[in-house]
């Protein structure tokens, strides 16, 4: 054990760059899933069977084993940082949305009407009534997206993309050396530990952005 936090310290710097490529990643892919998710979200949650459809499409999207979505992607955008980001964005899609879709549902019919008979147009009700409503369900929803792709980016390393993945895949390529496991359990903590902090700020963001009514 000793060995392999001698083996962390030597390798600091090193481990850092590969978290912070592997959160930057992650942060791009989750924030154009947020854009499209919530925007899909808004303009399907009043009409069921549409929503339905959408979400079994994204479903279906999340049934593909990501190193078989990779290699599908390799035609169409090559090696490296595109083809991960755009599997991670596709991977994201559904628990937001679906989240979007279940807040908006769940607010009370009767604040809207009482919005409605304030003068409120359905845009205004949407953004000042809705989505401040349904901001804590689609807030974890982006909290499980995030989480997920967390992991699913270390595999991105298959097809020459960024992050803590590359450690990890040269450490299966050396199995039986030395220095194997190190690489593996690194790269690996180091996702576990981006994970924990991804937790934490949704928590906090969650505080922050909720008001103290429907907490």
């Amino acid at each position: 054990m000793r060995d392999f936090f001698d083996y962390l310290w030597q390798r600091r710097d090193h481990l850092f760059d590969l978290a912070v490529a592997h959160a930057k990643i992650v942060l791009t892919a989750i924030a154009i899933a947020i854009v499209i998710s919530i925007l899909v979200g808004v303009l399907v949650y009043r009409r069921p069977r549409i929503a339905a459809f959408v979400l079994a499409v994204q479903g279906a999207s999340l049934t593909i084993p990501s190193l078989a979505l990779f290699g599908l992607l390799i035609p169409i955008a090559g090696l490296g940082y595109r083809p991960v980001l755009i599997a991670l964005v596709i991977y994201a899609l559904l628990p937001i949305t679906r989240n979007t879709v279940t807040g908006l549902r769940g607010v009370d019919p009767a604040v809207l009407e009482s919005a409605e008979g304030m003068g409120m147009g359905r845009l205004r009700r949407l953004l000042r009534i809705e989505l401040p409503l349904a901001w804590p369900v689609i807030l974890t929803g982006i909290r499980v997206s995030t989480v997920m792709i967390l992991g699913i980016a270390a595999i991105g390393a298959y097809v020459d993309g960024p992050g803590l993945g590359r450690d990890i895949f040269d450490g299966l390529a050396r199995i039986g050396s030395p220095t194997a496991v190190d690489l593996v359990v690194g790269g690996t903590l180091g996702v576990i530990v981006l994970a924990l902090l991804s937790d934490v700020f949704y928590f906090l963001l969650g505080r922050l952005t909720t008001s103290k009514g429907i907490r």
